[in-house]
């Protein structure tokens, strides 16, 4: 039994959610999100709230169960609160800085790095060393952050490159004399 699959998912006041087969269309005060399930489970609006069972005991219902209601969670927090990933730039020179959609990041490499923001985010850089990425989608906004990191991940020696803010780097120790 998923224990996760098994809670409702609650509808703040100002979201509504509506069921057209295996398709949940969630509209809020910030965006409107859809997620198409697939027929392993049965979605339904009851009371208030978005509840998913499983259709039949396969291992396969069961893993879709818990996924199917882990995305409407999303979905609704997204349309209500948004999700917000923020990267913090560690060493000498680097910095970034935004110019209308494209993100300028110096990574010390002989060239500018220059990523284009998606639709559906929004990337602000308020100080140099800073990037914050806002969206409704968990999904996109993690990935952009993921692909923003991926141009200089951290490394264990001095620790420069971007990393998360909440993100803790395993230090090592250098060449001893």
């Amino acid at each position: 039994m998923s224990r996760i699959g098994k809670k409702p998912v609650e509808l703040p006041s100002g979201v509504t959610a509506t069921v057209s087969g295996q398709t949940i269309e969630v509209k809020g005060a910030k965006a409107t999100q859809t997620f198409t399930a697939t027929d392993d489970v049965t979605i339904a609006v009851e009371d208030n709230a978005v509840t998913i069972t499983p259709r039949g005991k396969s291992k396969r219902a069961r893993q879709q169960w818990g996924m199917s209601r882990t995305m409407v969670a999303n979905m609704v927090k997204g349309v209500t609160v948004g999700f917000k990933k923020e990267l913090e730039i560690n060493g000498v020179g680097y910095r970034a800085q935004m110019q209308g959609n494209v993100l300028k990041l110096n990574l010390g490499y002989s060239h500018d790095v220059n990523f284009e923001v998606p639709a559906g985010v929004t990337v602000t850089a308020p100080k140099p060393t800073e990037i914050i990425i806002e969206g409704d989608d968990a999904q996109l906004v993690g990935q952009v952050a993921a692909n923003i990191r991926e141009w200089r991940k951290p490394e264990p020696y001095k620790g420069k490159g971007i990393k998360y803010k909440d993100e803790f780097i395993f230090r090592k120790e250098g060449k001893k004399k």
